[in-house]
């Protein structure tokens, strides 16, 4: 149900619904969907929102600002906190972390929310992507495997490497258990981030970790071919080989934010303003 800040959200960006996903494959898996619908919606698809690793729907995209302009902007959106991010469950199966079990269970959660596949004769049909980091590679993936349901997308922060999975489990493990921080600059630097977040269960984190690792990130296996815009802040040392990612798509753009890095990024009006553009 609503806390404090999704109460004051509700109030100020108009009709506001807060429920768990249908079961998948026969479980449950506990996620939290956050729908905001447009006071005076215009006649195009809902705008899914998915956050990043050790973030969630209301740290990335309410807190930020992006929900309040969407909605204002005439478009509804959906968000679906991950698991163990925000409002949804940290699930004790380590399977329910994989990319491939987020996907099925955003999957459901589209369903759900009464998301229906792309016809040409209705342009609410469908559903727009604004993915960040963590988020985006799941965009990517998503994307390329349901194309009859994404309209077109924009990924914030993407690379081709996947820093989850080169992630020093054991030295961030070793850390928290009160040892020496790991050597790796970009362990450390997931690691603070995984801390800020709200509510940061950490060992549930670290368990989504692990499963990534048993599915890196293969931008070039499976490619999205549905209009993309690939925007990164140019201090972000995330985004790494934008560029291939551009060429790879069939159809894609890369925008890139002055004086931006990795955390920085989604506050940009800049970002807002092009995503909402390239929505329309």
């Amino acid at each position: 149900m609503f806390d404090g800040a999704h109460v004051s959200a509700a109030l100020t960006m108009g009709y506001m619904d807060h429920h768990a996903v249908h079961d998948v494959e026969g479980t449950d898996p506990h996620l939290s969907i956050l729908r905001s619908t447009a006071a005076a919606p215009l006649p195009l698809p809902p705008i899914l929102l998915l956050h990043g690793f050790g973030s969630s729907s209301r740290q990335n995209w309410t807190d930020t600002g992006w929900v309040r302009f969407l909605n204002d902007a005439g478009r509804s959106v959906i968000m679906v906190d991950l698991p163990a991010h925000g409002d949804s469950a940290a699930p004790e199966d380590g399977d329910a972390y994989t990319p491939s079990r987020m996907r099925a269970d955003i999957l459901q959660a589209l369903f759900d929310e009464r998301v229906v596949p792309l016809r040409d004769d209705d342009p609410t049909t469908g559903v727009d992507i604004i993915g960040y980091s963590l988020g985006s590679r799941l965009a990517w993936e998503f994307g390329a495997t349901q194309p009859e349901l994404v309209r077109r997308m924009v990924l914030g922060g993407p690379g081709t490497a996947d820093p989850l999975a080169a992630f020093d489990l054991e030295g961030a493990e070793r850390f928290l258990a009160g040892g020496t921080p790991s050597q790796d600059p970009t362990t450390t630097d997931l690691l603070r981030m995984a801390q800020a977040g709200e509510q940061a269960d950490l060992p549930a984190l670290l368990a989504m970790v692990s499963a990534i690792k048993t599915e890196p990130f293969d931008p070039q296996g499976a490619v999205p071919r549905m209009p993309l815009l690939l925007v990164a802040g140019d201090q972000d040392d995330y985004a790494g080989g934008i560029d291939d990612l551009r060429e790879w798509a069939v159809e894609a753009a890369v925008m890139t934010l002055p004086g931006r890095n990795h955390s920085s990024a989604i506050t940009s009006r800049l970002f807002k303003d092009a995503a909402l553009d390239f929505l329309s």
